[in-house]
């Protein structure tokens, strides 16, 4: 008796959107992921949509986090996770998003100067330093 054998989709063929974005490398666990797209963080062509969306080879995916927002075409799928030069492979960013975030890298250079909240109160060579700095007299 023969068992016909069914047609099963290959990684490139099928692709859930929180496990591309575990793939990719963006969120470090597939729960992480699914957080992130059920709280808005992670949209698809514009639209909010839930961590199951099928995603294909083209889309648009933008992805806000703590430290980053960055917008991404997916040029590859893939259900496994592996090393980070192939998990490059899976997608491409749009150079709209590289010249926003190198803005945001120049704007945080900034905060040099900006204490840690809680670091709490300065020592007394730290006022030296900050009054010498500043030229202020406090």
């Amino acid at each position: 008796m023969k068992v016909k054998a069914e047609k099963t989709p290959s990684a490139d063929e099928k692709c859930r959107l929180d496990k591309w974005l575990w793939a990719a490398r963006f969120f470090k666990t597939r729960s992480i992921a699914i957080d992130a797209v059920d709280s808005g963080k992670v949209r698809v062509d514009g639209d909010r949509v839930k961590p199951a969306k099928e995603i294909k080879i083209g889309m648009l995916i933008s992805i806000r986090n703590k430290e980053f927002e960055i917008e991404v075409a997916v040029t590859g799928l893939s259900n496994i996770r592996r090393g980070a030069p192939e998990a490059a492979l899976l997608y491409a960013e749009t150079e709209q998003s590289k010249a926003k975030r190198e803005n945001a890298k120049i704007t945080r250079e900034a905060d040099h100067a900006i204490r840690e909240r809680g670091a709490g109160r300065p020592t007394k060579r730290q006022q030296r330093d900050i009054k010498k700095f500043t030229g202020i007299k406090i």
